[in-house]
């Protein structure tokens, strides 16, 4: 086998893993950190599946279905860029739920330099958009300039980037899916001229459910996220919270208190973010890398804990998983909370936790915790 088909393989084989019915981000980097290959991994599901207790192997796409999923992307423009690969942002690594592939169209060199998002309110005041815009074309005189190209503050901090340097929008559906549709225009010039990035298939129509999982890009993404006009349970403060707890800085512009649409703003600067009226109170703030947060603690590659060898076939005894699932409930839990209180090894439990996750028993979240899913108590 050639190299470059060799190359191919590993990256149909990564694909399928993605693609692989329960692997979310974070078991699939625990499948990796164990197995080392896509193709170990592949191999290995069936078997922790039933140890786990589910009766049936997970469902994955075929190596024929990743090949055509691998060629209509690039049949659009884009590539796609795994969790290791050179070109993979290595700020947006640290977190404990990268996302194992992304889709982008553009200079994929914009995602290694320094980057600031500015975030804010679809329904944005002429005020507010401004500012945005304003702080932007700042910001990028320096800086990369990192949004969602939703409409408002996103659609303004966009256009005020490009009018003085370099651009990202981090997208909810797939890299041929303009949303909102009135910004199509913007999509694809950002997309030839800038750069453009999603973990959503070339297809995917962007629903709900996707914003969250694109807010968290947004946010590892970047050095820092300034909130222009946000409020209160709003997807821009969910972007600040996952970049608080990665590390990273949090600014925030001020608004009037009898503007509901600063509400959120203004609670981030009550509780300690830094108040912005221009681009260098932001940049004179700016780390180089990011401070000690909950997600950034590990590279690629660096398991949590480590496995000094691969699991005997049968699995793990019943009673490791009977004792692992005593302490879990619907609500999270830290899993360095069920090593201190569980008589087995880290690995041990690592690995029951990912048999656990593959039979669909329990969920794995952010900041390495794991919770039990209904129906599952024994």
């Amino acid at each position: 086998m050639s190299k470059a088909t060799s190359a191919w393989t590993d990256r149909t084989d990564l694909l399928r893993l993605i693609r692989t019915e329960g692997v979310g981000p974070v078991t699939f980097r625990r499948l990796i950190d164990r197995y080392r290959t896509a193709a170990a991994a592949l191999d290995a599901l069936p078997r922790l599946a039933r140890a786990g207790g589910k009766q049936t192997a997970p469902t994955t796409i075929s190596a024929a279905e990743a090949e055509q999923e691998l060629e209509r992307t690039s049949a659009a423009g884009g590539r796609m860029i795994f969790l290791g690969d050179p070109e993979y942002p290595p700020l947006l690594a640290m977190l404990d739920d990268a996302p194992p592939c992304l889709i982008m169209i553009g200079d994929a060199s914009l995602a290694l330099r320094r980057c600031v998002a500015a975030v804010g309110g679809r329904n944005a005041s002429a005020n507010g958009q401004r500012m945005a815009e304003i702080l932007a074309a700042e910001l990028a005189a320096s800086v990369v300039v990192v949004s969602g190209l939703a409409r408002g503050i996103d659609t303004a901090a966009h256009t005020g980037a490009m009018r003085t340097g370099r651009t990202i929008a981090v997208i909810a559906g797939g890299i041929d899916q303009p949303y909102p549709p009135e910004n199509g225009d913007l999509h694809r010039c950002i997309a030839n001229t800038n750069l453009l990035i999603t973990e959503s298939p070339v297809g995917t129509v962007a629903q709900a459910r996707h914003f969250p999982r694109r807010n968290r890009i947004i946010a590892g993404l970047s050095l820092g996220v300034v909130v222009v006009e946000a409020a209160p349970k709003s997807g821009s403060l969910i972007t600040a919270r996952i970049a608080q707890e990665a590390g990273r800085e949090i600014f925030a512009v001020p608004g009037s208190p009898l503007d509901p649409r600063a509400r959120g703003g203004n609670d981030l600067i009550r509780q300690g973010a830094m108040l912005v009226e221009n681009a260098a109170d932001i940049l004179d703030n700016l780390p180089m890398e990011p401070t000690e947060g909950r997600s950034n603690k590990r590279g690629f590659g660096e398991p949590e804990f480590a496995f000094p060898e691969p699991p005997a076939p049968q699995g793990n005894p019943p009673e490791a998983r009977s004792a692992v699932l005593s302490l879990l409930s619907p609500e999270p839990a830290m899993v360095d909370d069920l090593v201190r209180r569980c008589q087995l090894s880290p690995s041990a439990i690592m690995a029951v936790l990912l048999e656990l996750e593959l039979a669909g028993r329990i969920e794995t979240f952010p900041g390495n915790r794991v919770a039990l899913l209904p129906d599952t108590f024994e």
